[in-house]
């Protein structure tokens, strides 16, 4: 007989489970989460839904308010939105800039083999863009050394990921280009290049996200 799922196993995937809902809009933004709804459609017990909740309300991606129960967090207004792609110029531009500089080999060639976001098996997949671009994200925050630096980049992608489905698909070659800049540089352990390299795919990815305000 196998081993029992663990807990923490389980809270995991009901977690992983929970954040490609909201993430796809299948769970859209303001709407009310009701615990046994999602346990019986997930086909667990409350508690693991419990524990995946308050994770995603720490990431920024649901809203718990006294006696209301939790909802999906609300799309970014432009302003937030702005800011938001302000405090990511601050952030990953300092985190392409130490991976270049403290990067390991191993960490170099991670960055390098994740810089590409197209699927060949589902070009158009709104999760499959969302999780490899956030991938190569994540891996050159990891690489600066900075744990709290790594997760407040983490937070501030929690909404970006709600905008993506509204990402223009035709841009993925773009953005694969750009992270490409951003990995050679990292992978010259040239920092000035990498922070410069980070700053223009930002820029340029808040414009092709603006685009979904005017719609």
């Amino acid at each position: 007989m196998s081993a029992p799922i663990r807990r923490s196993v389980l809270s995991d995937d009901v977690h992983e489970s929970l954040k490609a809902l909201i993430v796809s809009h299948q769970l859209a933004p303001e709407a009310k989460l009701n615990i046994d709804g999602l346990a019986r459609s997930l086909q667990v017990s409350p508690t693991p839904v419990r524990e995946a909740l308050a994770r995603l309300e720490s990431e920024g991606l649901v809203r718990k308010r006294p006696l209301a129960g939790y909802t999906v967090s609300p799309l970014l207004t432009r302003d937030e939105f702005n800011d938001m792609f302000d405090m990511r110029m601050v952030l990953e531009g300092a985190s392409a800039r130490w991976a270049a500089a403290r990067a390991s080999g191993d960490a170099r060639a991670l960055i390098l083999g994740s810089a590409a976001i197209a699927d060949p098996e589902g070009p158009h997949s709104h999760a499959s863009f969302t999780a490899r671009d956030a991938l190569f994200h994540d891996h050159v925050a990891a690489a600066a050394t900075n744990p709290l630096l790594r997760d407040a980049i983490t937070r501030l992608h929690a909404h970006l990921h709600i905008h993506r489905l509204y990402f223009p698909f035709a841009e993925t070659a773009s953005t694969s280009q750009e992270h490409h800049h951003i990995a050679a540089a990292i992978a010259a352990a040239d920092p000035a290049a990498a922070e410069a390299a980070m700053h223009a795919h930002l820029a340029a990815a808040r414009t092709r996200h603006l685009a979904a305000f005017d719609t």
